[in-house]
């Protein structure tokens, strides 16, 4: 059904399950006069919490709950909103739903609050990226960085640079207008200055973005190492069950493992991989290849030896591997219950026993993903990201062409990155580069 948006619409805010609480929520033009019907009530006194009934259009009782009432524009989604606080459990929220259904509302699409918050200004891109995101987020830092983001802080950030741009247009359009007059030098100079400055604004959020992605996304730990060295062992002392198989014979892991594992305040994704040796079977290979893909993809390494073995070729291919990493890597010896034969030198090896604790490597995960924790603003989406990116392109040759003097280029340059960015948030329309020219020249009086 296409979106109309005057429907009145209703929803389950609630996931499904069973709780103390459960929300149905209805947006709409009819959406007090609807929930009306089911309350037995005239009226509900707007952002007061209002303790009664609810009733099926027949005037059967269904449930007490607390009804409440945002009246428009006061509310999410700038719409009249009334929400139901029943007790938990689906079937009640389900029977209240349908009563609304019946009474004249219609089953919301995904996502459709959220959209009519944005249609009707209530919120920007940035923000509704901002709460999808926290509600998948991964840790308390994401959570943090995206409750700041959700208070305005992308926002800012991106209606800063853009207003910026938008006057640099506007005085390079005025120009291409008036060709006759050149741009003065010093003007040229300030234009220069800012592209420089945002080239470095957005390079710098990129790189922060994409270095600490994890954050919002959940950080990836691959556990790598030759076969027999202990990789299943310590993923199933990590989880405390035994989720992988663990063996003596060489190969029996062949393919990844994925669990997830909260460490500290932080949800990560473990990976156990095949051990990575030479002269391994067909099928053994297509693991090997798995758990070398699993080296790129990851953002924390554990590189696990077996201290009981002199080291050998294959301990030189891991080394090798590792040493072409720009990943963060943690050196494991396990089985330091044995006597010591390795002979390598490692960085800062953690000495373990999966038989025992392993607290030293959930506490030096812990506190370098306490590191990675960022004041600083960062990015949640991948598409934001992209954007950016293509902004700062887009300067960088914006840069290079003014300083040759083609203004018509320039402008087309300016054009793609203010667009870049006001993706992010809300669209750019060319009334604001109008009302730029007007504000800063006085053409034809």
């Amino acid at each position: 059904m296409s979106f109309l948006k005057n429907d009145t619409i209703v929803a389950i805010a609630t996931a499904h399950g069973i709780g103390s609480v459960s929300i149905v929520r209805v947006s709409g033009d009819d959406a007090l006069k609807i929930a009306l019907k089911l309350t037995k009530k005239d009226s509900l006194t707007p952002r007061h919490a209002t303790f009664g009934g609810v009733y099926s259009l027949d005037g059967e009782f269904i449930d007490e709950a607390v009804m409440i009432y945002f009246k428009s524009p006061a509310s999410f989604t700038g719409e009249d909103i009334v929400e139901f606080q029943t007790h938990g459990g689906i079937v009640v929220c389900d029977m209240i739903l349908n009563e609304l259904v019946k009474a004249g509302a219609r089953v919301a699409n995904p996502g459709e609050f959220s959209k009519r918050a944005f249609l009707n200004n209530k919120l920007d891109l940035s923000k509704a990226n901002a709460i999808s995101s926290l509600i998948n987020s991964k840790s308390e830092s994401a959570a943090k960085i995206l409750a700041r983001q959700m208070r305005g802080e992308l926002e800012k950030y991106a209606d800063d640079m853009r207003a910026g741009l938008v006057r640099t247009l506007a005085y390079v359009e005025t120009s291409i207008d008036y060709a006759d007059d050149d741009l003065p030098d010093d003007l040229l100079a300030q234009i220069q200055n800012m592209l420089k400055d945002n080239i470095k604004k957005l390079d710098n959020i990129v790189s922060i973005s994409e270095r600490r992605r994890g954050l919002i996304d959940g950080f990836k730990i691959a556990i790598i190492g030759k076969p027999n060295v202990g990789k299943s062992s310590m993923l199933n002392a990590l989880l405390n069950y035994e989720r992988a198989i663990v063996s003596n014979e060489a190969g029996t892991t062949r393919d990844r493992v994925e669990e997830s594992l909260k460490i500290g305040t932080h949800l990560v994704r473990i990976i156990d991989t095949a051990g990575i040796r030479n002269g391994a079977g067909k099928v053994e290979e297509i693991g090997i290849a798995h758990s070398l893909k699993a080296v790129d993809e990851a953002d924390i390494i554990l590189a696990v030896f077996d201290v009981s073995q002199e080291s050998d070729k294959q301990d030189d291919r891991i080394l090798e591997i590792l040493s072409k990493s720009d990943k963060k890597i943690f050196y494991i010896l396990n089985k330091s219950d044995l006597q010591t034969k390795f002979d390598k030198n490692l960085t800062n090896p953690l000495k373990i026993s999966t038989k025992n604790s392993l607290e030293s490597v959930t506490n030096a995960i812990n506190e370098y993903l306490n590191t990675q924790d960022s004041s600083e603003l960062m990015l949640s989406q991948t598409s934001q990201i992209t954007a950016c990116k293509t902004a700062s392109d887009a300067l960088k040759r914006a840069s290079q062409i003014l300083s040759e003097s083609e203004l018509e280029l320039f402008a087309y340059e300016i054009n793609v990155a203010i667009k870049c960015i006001a993706s992010m948030t809300r669209p750019l329309e060319y009334s604001e580069v109008l009302d730029e020219m007007f504000s800063s020249f006085c053409l034809g009086k």
